[in-house]
């Protein structure tokens, strides 16, 4: 479910279509596929998907079998703070070249080189043992969701350059969703059925050969054209950051410098708490509640409030002709060349995005930051709740959360397509931020026997058909509780990248859009470690309970926001650039 906001490119005038655009047929799709564009971003999709589904998502399953505590998978996954923070070296990535490496091309130096890692660390992880060794594990997850987040934003450029008349980026777009979503299929399904026959260090070490082969045909991938034209604009862009009328280049570098330190601590402090829980005997690693309760507000403070106060300040000061710049000025040497890139990359788009929005910025970080929150906080503990709490077996699993649910997910993203034309798009938004948090009591229903899910089963037939397919009645009210979940995930994962489509400006919409989707991660990842603890020492019923209130933060600040939007008299797609 998470992966709805991460597939989907950030411009809305020149990128893939929002869920409530027309998306190109299923004939056109398939006879597209014969484009080596086409296919090479099909294979991209799958080489995005599976890495992230195997260390976020099927690791966990594996580390249910060897008896890992769900604390410890809690602190685990913060790992995927990678994927939250990818913004911050995704600038580096369109200016730095690899040594020998860069002969390949410039997008493909870092995907291929990305990937090979990947392959490398898979193959490692599959002669580990997750039960003696969590904190090499723990080591080589995280950097390994370092590079899948590094291969994600260099493949989100790839395709916005090949793109031409036949490989639209409407295609593109499409067919990398289409790989994504395969390899969530053999990643987890797959994974699983293969686990329950052999081992999982087969399956890891099957699964790392498979990534060097996806890494090696990279090789032969076409290569966009970096034109003169385009460096050209890039650096005239910025050449106008010392024109007269903006901030100084000293203002410019202490607001970078301020952002940029807050950010480096906030995580160097996670992965500092990351590495002593891991490395740790239960007994002597630190208190994950007490973390939370203690740092996680403050690391929200330090990476988006603070840094959007900044924004705001600089945005009225430019403004209002404060440390401005009278004459034009020179570029000196290379911090000054440096101070020009990360403002550019990082501080201006904030900037615009506050001083369009004004105080009504409050209301879209406070919806952004919570609209996601009871998906991304509760991911991880998906296997160990159906295969340690309920004891259904890995095949099992693999029907009801992967090939039903993954259907249900694909039925619930239809869903919120086809409802934009009808009741619009904060509408849309609303329904499903109310949908999520209330699925949670499907789970809540699961973990005190799933008595509710058992009735509406057998009330509609449902039970009968999976009986019927050599299933039982236990599995049917699994796979009930599972489709409605994934029904309002995709919904609320359709209505959520409309949204952020919506609210990000065109000429800053890729960093303003990575910015506002990693967002929508945060939170959660961060209060895993907590959630697992919980879970832990008083069962999952309450945990459901709380990520059911906690939901409807969300649900709140939906509604507050399409007040504000109503009464700006503002069409859906046009607030952006009038609010």
């Amino acid at each position: 479910m998470t992966s709805t906001i991460n597939e989907t490119a950030s411009n809305p005038d020149e990128a893939s279509p929002g869920p409530h655009e027309k998306v190109p047929g299923w004939r056109k799709l398939l006879s597209a596929l014969g484009n080596r564009k086409t296919a090479y971003m099909l294979l991209f999709g799958f080489a995005s998907g599976l890495p992230y589904t195997l260390l976020l998502s099927t690791l966990y399953a594996w580390m249910s079998d060897a008896k890992v505590d769900l604390e410890t998978m809690g602190v685990f996954s913060l790992i995927g703070l990678a994927f939250a923070f990818k913004f911050l070296w995704s600038p580096l990535l369109d200016r730095i070249d690899l040594p020998v490496i860069k002969k390949l091309g410039h997008r493909k130096q870092w995907i291929v080189t990305a990937q090979f890692a990947l392959a490398v660390i898979l193959m490692i992880v599959s002669r580990l043992d997750p039960g003696g060794a969590i904190g090499l594990l723990s080591l080589l997850a995280g950097i390994g969701a370092f590079a899948s987040a590094t291969q994600d934003v260099v493949m989100d450029a790839w395709r916005v350059d090949v793109a031409d008349e036949v490989a639209t980026i409407d295609m593109l777009s499409t067919v990398y969703q289409l790989g994504w979503r395969t390899a969530v299929l053999v990643g987890g399904a797959l994974a699983l059925f293969l686990a329950e026959r052999t081992s999982w260090p087969t399956v890891y070490a099957l699964l790392g050969v498979l990534m060097g082969v996806i890494a090696f045909a990279a090789i032969f991938a076409p290569e966009p054209e970096r034109t003169s034209a385009s460096l050209t604009a890039d650096d005239d862009a910025l050449r106008e950051l010392r024109h007269p009328g903006q901030l100084s280049p000293k203002v410019r570098g202490i607001a970078l410098a301020i952002v940029g330190v807050l950010w480096a601590w906030a995580l160097v402090t996670v992965g500092v708490f990351m590495v002593q829980s891991l490395s740790s005997d239960p007994e002597a690693r630190p208190d994950s509640v007490k973390f939370i309760q203690n740092m996680g507000p403050i690391i929200v403070i330090a990476t988006v409030v603070v840094p959007v106060i900044i924004a705001a300040v600089l945005e009225n000061w430019r403004r209002k002709g404060k440390h401005v710049l009278t004459v034009a000025a020179e570029k000196k040497d290379a911090l000054d060349g440096f101070v020009d890139q990360g403002y550019r990359a990082l501080i201006l788009p904030l900037a615009e995005f506050v001083g369009r929005l004004g105080w009504a910025v409050i209301i879209v970080l406070t919806l952004v930051l919570s609209y996601r929150f009871t998906d991304t906080v509760w991911g991880s503990f998906a296997y160990p709740f159906y295969l340690g709490e309920l004891q259904y077996t890995k095949d099992e699993v693999a029907i009801a959360s992967k090939f039903f649910g993954v259907g249900a997910l694909m039925a619930g993203i239809a869903l919120g397509g086809a409802l934009f034309s009808f009741i619009g798009r904060m509408a849309v938004l609303f329904l499903g931020a109310l949908t999520a948090a209330l699925s949670n009591l499907l789970y809540a229903d699961l973990a005190l026997g799933g008595h509710t899910m058992e009735v509406v089963s057998n009330f509609t037939g449902f039970t009968t058909l999976v009986e019927w397919m050599g299933g039982d009645g236990r599995l049917a009210k699994l796979m009930v509780a599972i489709a409605g979940e994934n029904l309002a995930g995709g919904l609320a994962g359709a209505a959520l990248v409309a949204y952020l489509s919506s609210i990000t400006a065109k000429g800053y919409s890729a960093v303003q859009y990575a910015l506002l989707s990693s967002l929508t991660f945060l939170v959660g990842t961060l209060g895993r470690g907590a959630l697992g603890q919980m879970i832990d020492e008083q069962g999952y019923y309450p945990v459901f309970i709380l990520t059911t209130l906690l939901g409807f933060i969300a649900v709140v600040a939906c509604i507050i926001e399409w007040v504000r939007q109503s009464r700006l008299g503002a069409k859906a797609g046009v607030v952006a650039a009038e609010a």
